[in-house]
């Protein structure tokens, strides 16, 4: 498994797999992304910890849908470093220090 950080009210886009971007109608069903229950703190932002089966390579994530009154100019991101288990777990370490 491999896992990331999403900051609350962010939402995963495509995702991409070993050969180009993930097909449901090869693999016969979405990618197995998980909301674990474990969250960090970071400034005023709430991070929460997701799971990602292997196969994933990279994601995208949008933020909130914008208001008129935003003034983020931020229109999606890509993760393409996902976190092993090892470094989730020093990530924590490093939260409780």
């Amino acid at each position: 498994m491999k896992y990331f950080f999403l900051s609350q009210g962010w939402t995963v886009g495509r995702v991409w797999q070993f050969g180009g971007l993930w097909q449901q109608e090869v693999w016969g069903r979405p990618p197995e992304i998980k909301r674990l229950n474990l969250n960090l703190t970071e400034g005023d932002e709430i991070l929460s910890l997701y799971q990602v089966e292997d196969a994933v390579l990279m994601l995208e994530v949008n933020p909130p849908v914008l208001t008129a009154d935003s003034l983020s100019t931020i229109g999606q991101v890509t993760i393409k470093r996902l976190m092993s288990a090892e470094q989730v777990i020093e990530r924590l370490n490093e939260q409780l220090e």
